[in-house]
């Protein structure tokens, strides 16, 4: 009896290795795909994956069909290409609302907030439109109110234009072709060629505005943080009730907006 017991535990611990070694290994191959998937900035398709990651196509296929189950990862529009999916963004949007940074980045966005009188918020690109990380609101009765994890149109908001501005042009008319440029106020730019005219111009004075674009009466300046390598990776903005400072005052705040932005670049 105690000779089989012996027997059989070495081959229990084996086998149990194994599987360990087999799930460790799916795992990692799970992680590189969203990560390359997620650092790509667009849907990539099951070939591409496979190639760059260097996994044979059935392998590629499975790690997809399950983050897929998941909602890691979506299919595209034509259904043959891969991009971020809900259950991706979420875990990247907690990880970054439960940092030790974002007390950080909040204390510099109430400081922005003392400094223009009104509200200011942190955000960024998350596939076709923009995602609030944080906002600081400002001690009026009459504001806008939207919660860190809102989302808002990239085509009429003066984050959102200025993600737009930013992008390497290639890849904006991609983004471009794909928006839906409903007129959500008389100010919203609906047609494609007026706004790749506003994307031109942000690009060159390096901000963007929101003229009663997203909401009747409401007006917004956005400048962006960018990282050690230049790369917008996020965007500071500031809004305000015109019945309360006009776009022009609101420009006057530029200096105090960009000042926070390099603040924000050492936070990313």
């Amino acid at each position: 009896m105690s000779e089989t017991s012996t027997n059989h535990a070495p081959a229990t611990t084996h086998q149990d290795g194994a599987e360990g070694a087999a799930s460790s290994s799916s795992a990692e191959r799970s992680l590189r795909l969203l990560s390359f998937i997620a650092d790509a900035g667009r849907a990539l398709s099951l070939a591409e994956l496979a190639s760059a990651l260097s996994l044979p196509k059935a392998t590629a296929h499975r790690l997809c069909s399950q983050l897929l189950e998941h909602g890691y990862i979506v299919r595209d529009v034509d259904e043959r290409s891969f991009a971020v999916g809900p259950a991706l963004r979420k875990l990247a949007f907690d990880a970054l609302s439960h940092s030790t940074v974002r007390g950080l980045r909040h204390a510099v966005l109430t400081d922005l907030v003392a400094s223009v009188g009104e509200t200011c918020n942190f955000t960024t690109l998350d596939g076709a439109e923009v995602l609030y990380l944080d906002r600081v609101e400002a001690p009026w009765p009459w504001r806008l109110t939207l919660d860190a994890g809102a989302h808002v149109p990239l085509h009429c908001t003066a984050s959102g234009k200025l993600f737009l501005g930013t992008m390497p042009r290639e890849r904006r008319a991609r983004v471009l072709g794909q928006l839906t440029l409903s007129a959500l106020t008389p100010n919203t730019l609906t047609d494609v060629a007026s706004l790749r005219a506003d994307c031109e111009r942000i690009a060159r004075q390096g901000y963007a505005v929101d003229n009663q674009e997203f909401i009747p009466g409401l007006v917004a300046v956005a400048v962006p943080v960018r990282d050690a390598g230049g790369e917008t990776r996020a965007a500071l903005a500031a809004h305000a009730p015109v019945a309360r400072m006009s776009l022009e005052q609101m420009l006057g705040h530029l200096p105090a907006l960009q000042q926070a932005a390099e603040r924000m670049t050492e936070l990313l």
